[in-house]
């Protein structure tokens, strides 16, 4: 029996953010019913990335695996009305609309509090409720470019470099099933119901509490980005990525000492018992750079390793996929979809030692209405 099992969530929310947070739910045993518009559902059925499933995208397909799919025109009086008595019966409730949309619908939290107090009602916004940014779109990559974070990435001497992924949706996603997590166990203590809110804003500058914090404590000086294999703003040398002979090498944080003696660079020493300054970074990166591109991956891993030094080659995901460390992991699951089976990543998470998976595919838009109005008795009188 998976943790969540029984609990009935409602899902008001398209493409990566809420729908991340409720996969993740129904990972844990939940049963998500996903409200879409029945013109078109959620948006991200058809925002292709190169690959897609008989209708829908792949996607759309990969996040909203194991969950149903009830359509409805909220605009429609009827079928807000079943869509109401289906969120009265609901434990959860996760929603990523702008602010508003919901309390136009009657289906904000205190409309939804008045009617079930018991339940636990999620949102994410873009930018919270607050301030001029309120209104702005909450997507990806404007967050990450208004957040700072995409001047963490590249060397100094490029420009802004935004992850090459949806950073702030997915950890927005992570931190609204956390707190649903927590007002769920405040509710078996005390019976109440609660709401939680993020945002794509507080989660992406959460995601650089290290940095920021520094910046916050060090007088206001901005992160300096290595001029050289830059990898972390306020770290030193040798933090970063080398090119070798035949391909990549990374070094974490180590003595310099240490590295100078396996590496057999003595000009190292010099930096070994100063403070470091970004200037000494980035001639100890350049020194670093010049050596390591003479031998091969391989031949360096050989001397660090068995030192104990911090080290990794950089894989491709082709590399990474044939290694035995990859294969114990047993990361990739199998998941069925009208269209044919196709290959994604598991639930992360082990409970008592098992792994969460689910071979169950993502619902064609409304397939499950009919079934959902006999079960839970919405049709309207």
């Amino acid at each position: 029996m998976k943790p969540l099992e029984s609990l009935l969530v409602i899902e008001f929310s398209q493409y990566l953010s809420g729908p991340s947070a409720t996969l993740r739910l129904a990972d844990l045993g939940a049963r998500v019913i996903k409200v879409e518009r029945t013109t078109g559902g959620d948006g991200n059925r058809h925002l292709s990335l190169g690959v897609e499933l008989g209708q829908d995208s792949l996607l759309f397909a990969t996040i909203n695996r194991n969950k149903e799919s009830y359509a409805a025109d909220l605009k429609n009086g009827d079928d807000l009305a079943k869509v109401k008595r289906l969120v009265s019966q609901a434990d959860v409730l996760v929603e990523n609309f702008r602010p508003g949309v919901m309390a136009r619908l009657g289906l904000d939290y205190a409309a939804v509090h008045n009617m079930n107090p018991q339940l636990v009602y999620g949102r994410v916004t873009g930018y919270g409720d607050l301030g001029p940014w309120r209104d702005r779109p909450g997507q990806d990559l404007l967050v990450q470019s208004l957040s700072g974070l995409a001047w963490l990435n590249g060397n100094r001497d490029q420009p802004p470099m935004p992850f090459g992924l949806a950073i702030a949706d997915l950890m927005a996603g992570a931190h609204l099933a956390q707190g649903i997590l927590a007002l769920l166990v405040r509710r078996g203590r005390i019976g109440r119901g609660g709401l939680v809110e993020v945002s794509l804003m507080e989660s992406a500058l959460d995601l650089q509490v290290e940095v920021l914090t520094t910046y916050l404590n060090d007088g206001g000086k901005p992160p300096q980005r290595a001029a050289v294999n830059n990898a972390h703003a306020y770290l030193p040398a040798p933090y970063g990525i080398y090119q070798t002979k035949d391909g990549y090498l990374a070094l974490a944080m180590g003595s310099l000492l240490q590295l100078a003696d396996l590496l057999q660079m003595p000009e190292l020493r010099a930096w070994a018992d100063k403070k470091m300054s970004f200037e000494d970074r980035d001639m100890i990166k350049s020194l670093l750079a010049d050596r390591l591109r003479r031998r091969s991956t391989q031949a360096w891993l050989d001397i660090l390793v068995p030192a104990g030094y911090w080290c990794a080659e950089v894989l491709t995901w082709e590399q990474l996929l044939a290694t035995d460390a990859f294969q114990a992991l047993e990361m990739v699951q199998w998941v069925n979809q009208p269209s044919g089976p196709f290959r994604t990543t598991r639930c992360p998470i082990r409970i008592d030692g098992a792994k969460l998976v689910s071979d169950i595919g993502a619902p064609s838009l409304g397939s499950h209405t009919h079934r959902i109005d006999q079960e839970f008795s919405l049709a309207v009188n």
